[in-house]
């Protein structure tokens, strides 16, 4: 077997077994968004670079692990890694690039390091604004049980990981606590032209959210 051919072997696995646990997931990281993130990711790759095999399978796997949704750390992803034969040196770099996707906080810092890292966190970031990232985000709010708006809760700048995770505020509050912040932090110019658009999109939305909220008529 080439190279070649193996590296597709090994997609192709990854591929079915992230299906499996994810296909039913009802927060809004189903496989379908794992899906459309490593689309994004490889047609961003197709004109930014990048090492394509390294950005698709981290898009693919970059959930696995999320603390949205377990308390892993890396483990699941580095079992599965080791499963499929990939070398350390390859998987160390996938690690690497999943460890960087998550947003951590309005006030945290979290610059890339690697333009793969930069590609997989930009097409994670699309896929969590424009009309997408609004269903999206309604549905993480509702298996969480939060509201959908309490006017008396205030946004917040979440200076610390700690304190981004443990918010529970309305679903709403997340528009400006992070999704309208993305914009102005995607790292490569492919995907900033991507994202005014849906930017836009998200301004309209809470437009009318709060015109209807206000009952007016």
């Amino acid at each position: 077997m080439d190279v070649k051919e193996s590296k597709q072997q090994v997609l192709k696995k990854t591929e079915e077994y992230i299906r499996s646990v994810f296909e039913e997931e009802g927060s809004g990281h189903d496989w379908w968004h794992i899906s459309r993130v490593r689309k994004l990711a490889l047609e961003i790759a197709r004109r930014e670079g990048g090492d394509l095999f390294i950005i698709e399978m981290a898009a693919l796997v970059h959930d696995l692990d999320d603390w949205k949704l377990n308390h892993s750390g890396n483990k699941k992803t580095l079992h599965l890694l080791k499963k499929l034969g990939v070398n350390q040196q390859t998987a160390e770099k996938i690690l690497h690039v999943t460890e960087q996707v998550s947003f951590k906080g309005a006030g945290v810092l979290n610059k890339t390091t690697t333009l793969e890292a930069q590609i997989v966190q930009d097409a994670d970031r699309l896929d969590a604004i424009g009309a997408i990232g609004i269903a999206r985000t309604f549905a993480y709010g509702g298996s969480k049980g939060r509201l959908i708006y309490d006017p008396s809760v205030e946004p917040l700048k979440h200076e610390s990981f700690d304190s981004y995770k443990s918010n529970t505020a309305p679903t709403l509050n997340h528009f400006y606590e992070k999704l309208l912040l993305l914009k102005d932090r995607l790292n490569t110019p492919s995907a900033r032209k991507i994202g005014e658009e849906r930017h836009r999109y998200m301004e309209d939305f809470l437009e009318q959210f709060f015109f209807e909220w206000n009952v007016k008529i």
